[in-house]
C-alpha cells in the first residue's frame, strides 16, 4: 500500500522563495504542495477548505497581506480535528518573538539568517519529520474518535437516567433532580464513593445542600405520586420507617437497574 503523502500549504510573500520550494517539493519524496498564498486571511480559508498535515509559515509578509502571528492567532480559533504541524521561516530573531509564536502553537522556528538555511533545508525536515506528523495526527483522530463516541454514550445514558426520574415523577424543576441523574450516571460510570461531594464541587454547591436537595426531590416524589404507581416502577425495599427511599438507596437502586438493561 502507498504511503500518503505529507500534504503541506506555503504561506510566504517572497516570490523567489515560493518557486524555490515548489522545485524542492517536487523533487522531494513524499510531500505535496496543497496551496501558495501571501496573504494570512486567506490562508484560514485554505486551511478550512485543505485540513494540510503541516504548513510552512513566514512570519513576515511584507508583499502581502496580514503576518504569520495574525495567522496563528486566527488559525487557533478555528474548530479543527486537529491541528497541522507549524513550520515557521523567519528573518526575525527575537526571542521575545519566538517565544510568543511558541506560545501560539508554533512546532518549530528556522531563522533564515542561521548557517545551512535554505528552502531546501526545510523540505528535508519536513520530509525526516513526515511519518511522525502523520501518525501524530492520525493518533489525535483516533482520539476525538474515542471521546466522540464516549460524549454520545454519556449522553445516551443521561437520556436513559432522566427518563427513569421521569415515569415516577420527580419534577425537572426540583433542585435534586439534575444532582440524581448525575449521582446515577456517576455510579454506573464507575464511581460508588463521595458522590455529594463531586457533584457538589461541579455545581460549586457544598455536600450537604447537595445531599438535601436530592433528597428532597425524592420525598416530594413519594408524597405526591400514586403509590402504586411508584411500587410497580420502584420495586426496591424501602428500609427507611418514613417508607421513602433514602439517596444512597434510589441512586444504586437505578444505577443497578440502568446497568442490567443497557
Amino acid at each position: 500500500m502507498m504511503e500518503r503523502e505529507l500534504t503541506v500549504i506555503l504561506i510566504e510573500d517572497d516570490a523567489e522563495a515560493c518557486d524555490n520550494y515548489k522545485v524542492c517539493i517536487d523533487a522531494a519524496m513524499g510531500i505535496k504542495l496543497s496551496a501558495i498564498t501571501n496573504n494570512s486571511f486567506q490562508a484560514i480559508d485554505l486551511v478550512k477548505e485543505w485540513l494540510p498535515d503541516a504548513i510552512i509559515l513566514d512570519l513576515e509578509l511584507n508583499e502581502g497581506k496580514g503576518s504569520g502571528l495574525k495567522f496563528m492567532q486566527e488559525l487557533n480559533n478555528l474548530d479543527l480535528s486537529y491541528k497541522p504541524f507549524i513550520m515557521i521561516s523567519t528573518n526575525n530573531s527575537s526571542q521575545i518573538t519566538y517565544d510568543y509564536a511558541r506560545e501560539l502553537g508554533a512546532d518549530f522556528i528556522m531563522s533564515k539568517h542561521q548557517p545551512g538555511y535554505s528552502e531546501n533545508a526545510v523540505i528535508e525536515l519536513l520530509t525526516t519529520m513526515r511519518l511522525t506528523i502523520q501518525a501524530n495526527r492520525s493518533m489525535l483522530k483516533s482520539e476525538i474518535r474515542k471521546l466522540e463516541a464516549q460524549d454520545i454514550s454519556r449522553k445516551n445514558l443521561i437520556r436513559l437516567v432522566a427518563r427513569e426520574m421521569d415515569v415516577i415523577g420527580i419534577s425537572p424543576k426540583a433542585v435534586g433532580y439534575r444532582y440524581l441523574i448525575d449521582a446515577i450516571v456517576l455510579v454506573v460510570e464507575g464511581t460508588t464513593h463521595n458522590l455529594a461531594t463531586i457533584i457538589g464541587q461541579k455545581y460549586q454547591k457544598t455536600n450537604t445542600s447537595v445531599e438535601r436537595a436530592m433528597q428532597g426531590a425524592i420525598d416530594k416524589t413519594w408524597r405526591t405520586s400514586d403509590i402504586d404507581m411508584l411500587s410497580h416502577h420502584y420495586k426496591a425495599k424501602i428500609h427507611s420507617q418514613k417508607g421513602i427511599p433514602t439517596v444512597t438507596e434510589f441512586v444504586f437502586y437505578y444505577a443497578n437497574k440502568i446497568e442490567f438493561y443497557r
